[in-house]
């Protein structure tokens, strides 16, 4: 099928699954389309226990959608920039050691933690799985999603201060979360033998400073080149070639792609938003980019909900899915205990802040993403069934219960 034919299937069906969502399901939005995609998905399953044929073809039709791919290079970039852009940075700027810490400290404690608890479980389950691979698995379910997550704290009601800081630590851990697979991926691949702390070092030195430093680079050109005019429409084009030019030039030179354009995104929705920009501009790229990201949103999470129909060997690993959860949970509470107790003297963290940052923690796409682009070797179908598990509960169970898990600690704590 040509390229064109799949942009406009999956149009036509993210299309019509919004409006059975909105006139029907009435759910939050990336809730609801997954849940619906899910559920499509099943009874494409059962229909085709009676009509292999018709199985083999939808087979088929999702398996040359390249999912790792259309997430990682296209879809990230342009939904990280829509996030960042209206975040606030002074309000960032406030809460920045728990950001910093969350996104950093709480990433590796969580992949260690993680990798060791699967692999005890796992060849305790009777399935001989290697600690490296195992910490594969600790380094892609880790980081908070940031697509999933923002689109759930908008009707979460989380309070302010925390809100900023689950925002922020989604928008870092998760170009943190990747530089630590791809690290751990090089060990795996070349053996430990053949890679030295130091060459360790530099990649995640090369990848985390490089991203970041680029992000700042090309977003300050930005800036300038829309202060010097006043014509929305370039201003527009300006942003879309500074997200789609900064994260091709960033994966050329091997530096953090979704860093990069997360800080590019805080510039320009900060310091460009404020001094280069009229207020008809601001409108219109406010309202370019969360059409986007609506769009991209709605694509992405029927994807995710689409992808059940050819993990078949998800029946094979349906226990190992099931105590992943819980494990995911476990690893997420201490990841993040241990940050609130280092900064407990130097922030005033709201009544159950681990509790809420745990059940906010959601892992979506890019977790999906990062097992289906593992080798076949790796023990892949095992850890991607496990990954799709912890993300169908993430979204749809923890995703649907914050909100209500938020207004209940409010309540009591009288906030």
């Amino acid at each position: 099928m040509d390229l064109f034919s799949v942009i406009a299937i999956l149009t036509t069906v993210c299309a019509l699954f919004a409006y059975i969502n909105f006139r029907f399901v009435k759910l939050p939005t990336t809730i609801g389309l997954m849940l619906i995609a899910l559920l499509f998905s099943l009874v494409l399953l059962i229909i085709g226990r009676f009509s292999p044929s018709f199985l083999v073809n939808i087979e088929g039709w999702v398996g040359d959608i390249d999912f790792s791919e259309v997430l990682l290079e296209v879809l990230l970039s342009f939904l990280l920039f829509a996030g960042a852009l209206h975040t606030n940075m002074d309000l960032l700027r406030e809460q920045k050691w728990s950001i910093l810490s969350f996104s950093t400290i709480g990433v590796l404690i969580s992949t260690f933690l993680l990798g060791g608890m699967f692999f005890y479980v796992l060849n305790a389950l009777g399935y001989p799985v290697p600690f490296i691979h195992c910490l594969l698995l600790g380094a892609l379910i880790s980081p908070t999603d940031p697509i999933a997550v923002l689109g759930i704290l908008k009707q979460a009601k989380v309070p302010k201060s925390l809100e900023i800081v689950i925002t922020g630590e989604s928008l870092f851990n998760d170009g943190v979360g990747v530089v630590v697979f791809l690290t751990i991926l090089q060990v795996a691949t070349l053996g430990v033998d053949q890679v030295t702390p130091g060459e360790v070092a530099f990649l995640f030195g090369e990848e985390v400073g490089g991203g970041l430093l680029l992000g700042l680079g090309l977003g300050y050109i930005t800036y300038y080149l829309m202060r010097s005019i006043d014509h929305y429409q370039t201003e527009v084009l300006l942003s879309l070639a500074l997200v789609m030019g900064g994260y091709a030039l960033a994966t050329a030179l091997h530096f953090s792609g979704p860093l990069a354009v997360v800080v590019a995104g805080l510039f320009i929705g900060n310091r460009a938003r404020a001094d280069a920009m009229s207020d008809e501009t601001v409108e219109y790229l406010d309202k370019f980019w969360e059409l986007i990201d609506e769009l991209l949103n709605a694509l992405l999470f029927v994807l995710i909900g689409l992808e059940i129909v050819i993990i078949p060997f998800l029946d094979d690993y349906w226990l190992p899915g099931l105590i992943g959860i819980f494990l995911a949970l476990l690893g997420r509470f201490i990841a993040v205990l241990v940050p609130v107790l280092m900064l407990r003297r130097l922030v005033n963290f709201m009544p159950r802040t681990p509790l809420i940052m745990t059940w906010g923690g959601l892992r979506g796409g890019i977790s999906i993403a990062l097992a289906l682009s593992l080798p076949e070797t790796m023990n892949k179908e095992i850890i991607l069934s496990i990954t799709y598990c912890i993300v169908i509960f993430s979204i749809l169970v923890q995703g649907l219960t914050l909100g209500p898990l938020v207004k209940r600690i409010k309540a009591r704590y009288d906030l």
